[in-house]
């Protein structure tokens, strides 16, 4: 997920629901009330940690965010220069895992009728909008980091859409990036502090519309999906020659993209 989020026009979001742990991550967010504070103004520290040990799922959160942490401090790197050096191809790849996820989803949904491909193409034509609009001049002010870490990360838990390209819209990209690379502390905590209070927020909407419109709300996503191919596909067009021996090294990317995805949900629903 972390090495996902890095990428703009990638989602987190994707890969949790590839490697099937995307609606426990919903509901296990959406479930911390900090309900734990009461009883540690109180003074009962015994109170306090059998309220936070109820909200919080440790054994799901600390492997998981120590593994977006760790890619976040060590892949930056890695992935923007394949995005600089090996462009297209990366792109390519990144296509093939959003079609591959996109069509998983779909195998999600158990009938398919006109309501579902209403909302999957309404997701489509509002993604492709959002991913067509030009990025905003800011400035990297810490309420506006902050705010930003707010908006980016409801995107973040979305399958389709990438808060990286968000933070690309919102002129906080190269920004953050390199405040990663240099380890400027303070904007760091004060992304991450405005991350926070945006995720529990939104997990709420999020799982309360996976519990009673799954359905819909997949067919959504799938849209979603589909409508933020644009962003890789704009890439590989610019970046590679539009003859058949450009394109066709893409297209084999893609592929393994699409078959590396395809495989890896068959393997943990076995595991599942």
């Amino acid at each position: 997920m972390g090495s996902a989020d890095i990428v703009p026009g990638v989602s987190g979001g994707t890969i949790a629901l590839i490697t099937g742990i995307y609606g426990h991550l919903v509901e296990a967010i959406s479930k911390i009330k900090f309900g734990f504070v009461k009883p540690l103004l109180k003074g009962d520290f015994n109170g306090f940690l059998t309220e936070l040990f109820e909200e919080i799922d440790f054994e799901f959160f600390i492997p998981l965010v120590l593994g977006i942490g760790i890619a976040f401090l060590t892949l930056a790197k890695v992935v923007t220069y394949c995005m600089d050096v090996y462009t297209a191809w990366t792109y390519s790849f990144f296509l093939g895992l959003i079609l591959a996820s996109a069509v998983i989803l779909f195998k999600k949904i158990d009938r398919i009728n006109a309501k579902h491909f209403l909302f999957a193409i309404i997701g489509a034509i509002l993604t492709f909008i959002f991913v067509s609009l030009n990025p905003i001049a800011a400035n990297h002010s810490l309420p506006i980091l902050f705010v930003s870490g707010m908006i980016a990360i409801c995107a973040m838990i979305l399958p389709g859409i990438s808060g990286s390209f968000l933070l690309l819209l919102l002129g906080q990209y190269k920004y953050m990036l390199n405040a990663l690379h240099q380890l400027h502390f303070t904007e760091i905590i004060v992304f991450v502090v405005g991350a926070v209070i945006g995720i529990l927020g939104f997990s709420k909407i999020l799982n309360y519309l996976l519990k009673n419109y799954e359905e819909f709300t997949m067919a959504f996503l799938i849209g979603v999906m589909l409508g933020s191919l644009k962003v890789p596909g704009v890439e590989i067009i610019n970046s590679a020659s539009l003859s058949f021996a450009g394109l066709f090294p893409c297209l084999i990317v893609a592929v393994i993209g699409f078959g590396l995805i395809i495989i890896l949900e068959t393997r943990f629903d076995y595991i599942d």
